[in-house]
């Protein structure tokens, strides 16, 4: 009785000894299984907390562009900044009478009226100005001003042309800014030299420029007034022109490579070269949408001229804050990859890799972009970014080496890394066809993806 006691304990103790492994083995295997899955959501996890110091980092890009915008308008302020010209043109006063209560007042209006031909010829020469680390480009220009008036379009517009005050007539000029005159303005009309002085006393389409007061009793002769004057103005950045002949002619010459013609209107000629450009713009009345002739000019009016401004922009080659930023929005897609490679290395090389080390790499991969940002303002962008990528492979790629002590993975690393930073460079270089490019590189991204996960056993080890 004792022997079959004791056989029935034994096989008891076997039994449940082989269940309990079972069981054990059991939840091993779902561990196992579900491992991988855990670690995914690690991993995204991971992903979505390196954004903040890729806010960061655009924040600080952000602000940087803003320090440069200040050290630009900061010269330019002590300079003089870019510059308008519009003019030149006359302006007429005549009396209005007016009946209030059976009591007559006689008040001044204004008739304007703009040249039947502007021609300007303009030399700039340039010159670079450092505030701190900051470059601004800032010229003086001499500007041949010549053309004629005629009475032509007040008869057109029904003007009493006896009312008008000829004698105290205004040839008006107006600049942005006018300490960018470097002398004294002078205008020679018909025959006679007529010395401007500052400010508009209130006879001008806008607040800030010059004026002469000179006789036009020649306009009611029914002649030609031919005029011609010459300016020196100093500017910065920009300058531009505003066509208010019936045909405005603007040739314009400069030291400089790299304009970037702006506003309503774009030179019929231009040539640029290593050393300098030159260009040619002819502009009818019929091109704008305001007449030779202004009684009494309104807001919409004056509006209407602004608007119909051309130039030139002296651009400075320098773009390495907006390259920077554009560089930042495929962080996400290099952090991404970068991840989804070590974590199929992780599989298939049967290793373990600590969340913390995943961590560590995002993390060298968001220095890229500090890295970047910081030698661009010395070196150049193109140069900063080799630089960077190549300190950040270097980096990354000995960091894996280090923690799978394998080269094939490392080798690996270096790889995608070093064809994710030449692919990110080719598309913010690329403008036209950088949509094309970038979604034909994520599809075959994507692609390459797909294919390798297939071949990982997600749900066995």
């Amino acid at each position: 009785m004792d022997n079959l006691n004791d056989n029935l304990s034994e096989d008891f103790n076997v039994d449940f000894t082989e269940n309990l492994n079972e069981t054990k083995k059991q939840a091993s295997g779902c561990l196992r299984r579900f491992s991988k899955s855990i670690k995914v959501v690690v991993i995204a996890f991971l992903i979505l907390l390196l954004l903040i110091p890729m806010f960061m980092i655009e924040d600080m890009i952000s602000e940087r562009g803003r320090t440069q915008t200040d050290a630009i308008a900061e010269v330019g302020q002590k300079w003089s900044l870019a510059q308008t010209i519009t003019g030149p043109y006359i302006n007429l006063k005549y009396p209005i009478t007016q009946e209030d209560n059976g009591t007559k007042k006689v008040t001044m209006g204004n008739v304007t009226l703009l040249p039947d031909e502007l021609s300007i010829d303009g030399q700039l020469s340039t010159e670079i100005l450092q505030r701190g680390i900051y470059k601004v480009n800032v010229y003086q220009s001499e500007l041949v001003i010549k053309g004629f008036f005629s009475s032509e379009e007040l008869r057109k517009s029904n003007v009493d042309m006896d009312a008008l005050q000829y004698q105290r007539a205004a040839i008006c000029l107006n600049l942005t800014d006018m300490r960018g005159l470097s002398e004294q303005v002078s205008i020679t009309l018909n025959d006679s030299v007529y010395m401007f002085e500052p400010g508009m006393d209130g006879r001008g389409i806008e607040s800030m420029g010059v004026h002469a007061i000179v006789d036009l009793s020649a306009l009611k002769e029914d002649r030609k007034l031919p005029y011609e004057m010459k300016i020196k103005l100093k500017g910065s950045q920009s300058i531009y022109f505003t066509p208010l002949g019936k045909t405005t002619k603007v040739v314009l010459k400069a030291n400089w490579n790299t304009p970037s013609f702006d506003g309503n209107y774009l030179p019929e000629k231009r040539e640029i070269t290593e050393k300098d450009f030159s260009a040619q713009w002819q502009v009818l009345n019929l091109n704008r949408n305001y007449p030779q002739v202004f009684i009494n000019y309104q807001n919409a009016s004056i509006k209407d001229i602004q608007n119909s401004n051309f130039g030139v922009n002296l651009k400075m080659p320098v773009e390495q804050y907006q390259q920077s930023m554009r560089s930042t929005k495929y962080a996400i897609l290099i952090i991404l990859l970068t991840f989804t490679v070590i974590f199929f290395t992780e599989i298939m090389e049967k290793t373990r890799i600590h969340a913390l080390q995943y961590l560590l790499v995002g993390l060298a991969l968001c220095l890229f972009y500090s890295l970047l940002l910081s030698m661009s303002e010395h070196i150049g962008f193109s140069m900063a970014y080799l630089v960077s990528s190549v300190l950040t492979i270097v980096l990354v790629g000995g960091y894996m080496l280090g923690i799978i002590k394998r080269k094939k993975p490392a080798f690996i690393m270096v790889g995608l890394l070093s064809v994710l930073y030449v692919y990110v460079f080719i598309l913010i270089q690329l403008e036209t066809f950088a949509l094309l490019a970038g979604s034909l590189g994520l599809f075959v991204i994507l692609a390459m993806v797909m294919y390798f996960s297939k071949k990982i056993d997600w749900f066995n080890e």
